[in-house]
């Protein structure tokens, strides 16, 4: 956008006697555009109709003083910015004060100099045009850092994207699985925003991280042997062991990757939901053992969500169960697996996971067992 020039700006002379309308249009009708009006209401016209870049108003005119044109002008958002230059024969200090109070950036008395007119215009025109610029100018940057924003919004979302695939590409389950934790943490989070207790750990910038972040929970799993991972019945004790380490191995792997980065918040939320998702409420989980507000919000959300897309998801070892089945078996892990609050708020919009998990159906089966209530 190119910026007005001082030439191209206008100003609206507002006076009720014509001998002064006359004068300011002669000295001043070279260097810029020029309205007149002869009264207030003619002047809010003008102003509504074409606004000004600036304003010489009288304040002795009848019907309506200088100070009430003032006043309207003020109180309109889209014109409270034109400055006002009261032009009047009251030369005493409180009717000089009184301009200002209403809102004049200056007081001329009359019979003015018009030298000092035309120096005045242009004084407060040019910081007008400076106040424009500097917001256009602040209008660009800000573009900028959104442009900016967007783009390393997108670097990691492609980033988390790449790293959830590699886990897909060893467990066929896990894609599927993490398209739709991804949507229960985002659903979870959402109601535990509306709960005062919640308030400040929630907000919508941290639910769209957690969004975000949440396909990276199961990322160690890449580190564990696939006879354990792909094993189609129950697992040995010491194959179990194995398969916890996946929660110590996908912390350490996001971990190294948030040293080189610093300080990101998109990392350690990513870090918490790999680290404490197997943890429970009452401190049978590993690997830590950590038990109730010990245990980050995260890692407390995706507990649920992950739990919950296992009991209703057909597994080499399990077939898959109703979405009623599972809500039973979260009720009855409340305040032992799962923290009392979130399953709660689970409750109230269960309907919801359910009709995730029918969207994101990955088999036929599955899709029939979800669908039968």
């Amino acid at each position: 956008m190119t910026m007005k020039k001082l030439s191209e700006c206008t100003v609206l002379a507002v006076d009720d006697t014509e001998e002064n309308i006359d004068i300011l249009v002669d000295a001043l009708g070279d260097d810029y555009e020029i309205s007149v009006a002869l009264d207030g209401f003619s002047a809010l016209e003008v102003v509504n109709e074409d606004p000004p870049d600036i304003i010489l108003l009288d304040i002795m005119m009848p019907e309506m003083s200088g100070y009430e044109v003032c006043d309207r002008i003020k109180s309109n958002p889209a014109r409270a910015g034109i400055p006002i230059i009261f032009l009047s024969a009251m030369s005493d200090i409180e009717s000089k004060t009184y301009g200002f109070q209403h809102g004049g950036v200056d007081y001329i008395t009359k019979p003015f100099d018009i030298l000092e007119v035309k120096a005045r215009i242009k004084t407060h025109l040019s910081l007008q045009l400076a106040k424009m610029e500097l917001s256009l100018q602040n209008q660009l940057l800000e573009e900028k850092v959104k442009e900016r924003t967007q783009e390393l919004y997108m670097t990691q979302e492609v980033t988390i994207e790449a790293m959830a695939y590699l886990g897909e590409y060893r467990d066929p389950e896990t894609g599927w699985h993490i398209k739709k934790t991804k949507n229960y943490v985002k659903l979870l989070a959402t109601k535990l925003m509306e709960k005062p207790k919640f308030h400040e750990q929630l907000n919508t910038e941290i639910i769209n991280i957690l969004y975000e972040s949440a396909p990276l929970h199961d990322i160690g799993k890449i580190g564990i042997r696939d006879d354990v991972l792909l094993k189609p019945g129950k697992l040995t004790e010491t194959e179990f062991e194995e398969m916890k380490a996946h929660t110590v191995i996908g912390y350490n792997a996001i971990k190294q990757a948030a040293e080189k980065l610093g300080d990101n918040s998109f990392l350690q939320y990513a870090m918490e939901f790999a680290r404490y998702h197997q943890e429970k409420w009452d401190g049978s989980g590993y690997p830590f053992g950590l038990k109730g507000e010990e245990i980050p919000l995260s890692g407390r959300i995706m507990a649920l969500a992950d739990v919950y897309d296992a009991l209703i998801s057909k597994r080499t070892y399990k077939p898959p169960f109703t979405h009623q089945k599972a809500m039973s078996i979260i009720m009855e892990s409340r305040g032992s697996h799962f923290d009392p609050d979130i399953v709660d708020a689970f409750l109230e919009i269960n309907e919801e996971f359910r009709n995730i998990a029918i969207h994101f159906a990955a088999f036929e089966e599955e899709l029939l067992v979800l669908c039968q209530e």
